[in-house]
């Protein structure tokens, strides 16, 4: 049974910084990714890491965003710095891709995801 659990989430101001969590278990090491979703758009990829530790990341976080896994605490983070008010959205983390970088930013792609987490950015 997967079970991903996801913190960290909060209201900052636009600049400030925040830091999720996602908390894993039941899986060995898998593709995981963060995605995110703002009322009334679709969930869109953040920032996805391949099991050989390979970065990728959307244009609209590249430089702000970091993604990473501390494998023996089975917990997939996301640093997020300089944030703006177009990052407020409810954040998932997602686990067990394919691993197809044509794919690794799309939600379809997953199997298994989180109940969320809410970011919330004000100006």
């Amino acid at each position: 049974q997967v079970q991903l659990v996801e913190s960290g989430g909060g209201s900052v101001q636009s600049g400030e910084s925040l830091k999720l969590s996602c908390e894993a278990s039941g899986i060995p090491k898998y593709v995981m990714a963060w995605f995110r979703q703002a009322p009334g758009k679709e969930r869109e990829g953040v920032a996805a890491i391949d099991v050989d530790d390979t970065l990728i990341y959307s244009d609209s976080v590249k430089g702000r965003f970091t993604i990473s896994v501390d494998n023996a605490k089975n917990t997939l983070y996301l640093q997020m710095n300089s944030l703006k008010p177009e990052d407020t959205a409810m954040y998932y983390c997602a686990a067990d891709g394919s691993g197809d970088y044509q794919r690794i930013l799309s939600p379809d792609d997953y199997k298994n995801w989180g109940q969320g987490t809410q970011v919330t950015v004000s100006s």
